[in-house]
C-alpha cells in the first residue's frame, strides 16, 4: 500500500517535471521565433511621402532618403504630394495597399492622415514622422526632426546680430535702437511652425518689451502673421501690404523675421519693388531657414542676410536607421521623449542640431561639408 502511494508521488512528480520541462522547452522557442530573423527586412519596400517639389529642399530630402535605404537593401516608393491634401492620403494609402513594410511621412497637414495612419497601425506598419510631426494619431512610432525652437532661438539671434543690437559671441552690440521690425511665421497646419515662432519670440519679446524693437504694424500673434503652406507669393503680398499701410509716412524697415528661405525671397521681391537694395536705402536684415542655393546666393549677394542651416543629409540617415532598426526588430536611437506631444502620445524623437550660416560661414558649413560644391553657388 505505501508502495502504491510511493510509486504514485513519484509518477505525479514526473509528470510535472516533465511537463514544466516541456512549458519552458516551448517558451523558448517562442521566443526565439519573436526575435528578428537574419535578412528577414531584406528587399522590404519602405513608402516615403515627401510634401512637394517646389522647395529646393524637399526634394533634398527625398532624394537622400531614397538613396539611404536602398543602400541598406530596400525597396523605396518615393512619392511628392505638391502640397496637395488629398494627394498626400491617396499615396499613403497606396502605399499601404503596395505592401509597404515601414512608412516615412512628411505631411502636409499634420492632422489629415489620422485614418490612413489607422490603417498602418491595424497592419503593424511602422510610421515615422519626418521633420514634420504628424498630430492627433497614437500610430506615429518615432519622429525624426531638429530642435525647432532652437531654429527660432537661432533665426532672432542671427536677427539682432544683423541689427547689431548683439555680438556673435552673445555680447550686447554697438547699437541701441529703436529698429523697425516685421514677424512672419510659417503655416499654420505645420506643428513646426509654432516651435519656429515661439523660439524666436522668446529671444525678440524682451527688445519689444523694451521698445528696442517695435513692430509696427502691431502684429506680433501667431494668427496673424502665419503663411499658409509657406507660400512665397503670399509672404510677398503680405510684405507689400505692410509697406502701402504701415511704412507710407518715411518710416524704413530695419528687419524682417522670416522663418523660411522661399517666404525671404518674396519678402525681399516686395522690399526691392518699394526702393530697399540701394545705397541709400540698403535692405533690412531678413532671417531664413533651410540653406536654399537661391538663399546662399542672396546672401552671398548682400540681400537676404542669414539662413539656418539643416542638413536634410544627417535627417534622412536618422530616419532610415529608425526604420531599419525596426523592421529588424530593435528599438532606434531618441534623445527626447518629452516635448514633442501629437495630442495623442508623446512621440519619441530623434533631434538634430541646426547652425547659423550668414556671409561669413558659407564656405565653412555649406561647401567644405559637402552640402553644396562651390560651383552650385556660383
Amino acid at each position: 500500500m505505501r508502495l502504491g502511494r510511493f510509486t504514485t508521488v513519484v509518477s505525479a512528480a514526473s509528470a510535472l517535471a516533465l511537463t514544466l520541462t516541456m512549458s519552458a522547452c516551448g517558451s523558448s522557442e517562442k521566443n526565439i521565433d519573436k526575435a528578428p530573423k537574419p535578412g528577414a527586412a531584406k528587399g522590404a519596400l519602405i513608402g516615403v511621402t515627401m510634401p512637394t517639389k517646389s522647395s529646393e529642399r524637399w526634394i533634398r530630402d527625398g532624394n537622400a532618403l531614397r538613396s539611404t535605404l536602398e543602400k541598406l537593401g530596400y525597396k523605396v516608393d518615393l512619392q511628392y504630394a505638391e502640397d496637395d491634401i488629398p494627394t498626400q492620403v491617396s499615396q499613403v494609402e497606396n502605399q499601404i495597399t503596395k505592401g509597404a513594410k515601414a512608412l516615412i511621412i512628411a505631411s502636409i497637414d499634420g492632422k489629415a492622415l489620422t485614418s490612413q495612419l489607422q490603417q498602418a497601425g491595424d497592419a503593424h506598419i511602422p510610421v515615422i514622422s519626418y521633420d514634420r510631426l504628424i498630430l492627433r494619431s497614437p500610430n506615429v512610432d518615432y519622429y525624426a526632426t531638429f530642435d525647432n525652437f532652437k531654429v527660432g532661438v537661432q533665426q532672432a539671434t542671427s536677427l539682432l546680430i544683423g541689427l547689431k543690437l548683439k555680438n556673435a559671441d552673445g555680447s550686447d552690440g554697438s547699437a541701441k535702437g529703436p529698429f523697425n521690425v516685421e514677424l512672419f511665421a510659417g503655416s499654420p497646419d505645420d506643428n513646426n511652425a509654432p516651435f519656429f515662432f515661439n523660439g524666436a519670440m522668446s529671444v525678440l519679446k524682451p527688445y519689444i518689451d523694451k521698445g528696442t524693437i517695435k513692430v509696427k504694424s502691431g502684429q506680433t500673434d501667431f494668427k496673424t502673421v502665419a503663411i499658409l503652406r509657406w507660400k512665397p507669393e503670399v509672404a510677398q503680398k503680405r510684405m507689400e501690404d505692410l509697406l502701402t499701410k504701415t511704412y507710407r509716412s518715411g518710416a524704413k524697415v530695419d528687419g524682417v523675421l522670416s522663418p523660411y528661405d522661399g517666404l525671404s525671397i518674396g519678402i525681399l521681391s516686395a522690399l526691392k519693388s518699394n526702393g530697399y537694395g540701394t545705397g541709400s536705402q540698403p535692405y533690412p536684415v531678413v532671417t531664413g531657414q533651410d540653406a536654399e542655393v537661391a538663399s546662399v546666393k542672396s546672401i552671398m549677394a548682400g540681400e537676404q542676410y542669414s539662413t539656418i542651416f539643416k542638413d536634410t543629409r544627417l535627417l534622412a540617415t536618422e530616419a532610415a536607421k529608425m526604420a531599419d532598426t525596426v523592421l529588424k526588430g530593435g528599438k532606434p536611437q531618441v534623445n527626447n521623449t518629452k516635448d514633442y506631444d501629437n495630442g495623442d502620445k508623446v512621440v519619441p524623437t530623434q533631434m538634430l542640431q541646426p547652425v547659423i550660416v550668414e556671409k561669413s560661414n558659407i564656405q565653412t558649413s555649406l561647401v567644405a561639408s559637402g552640402y553644396y560644391t562651390q560651383a552650385q553657388l556660383g
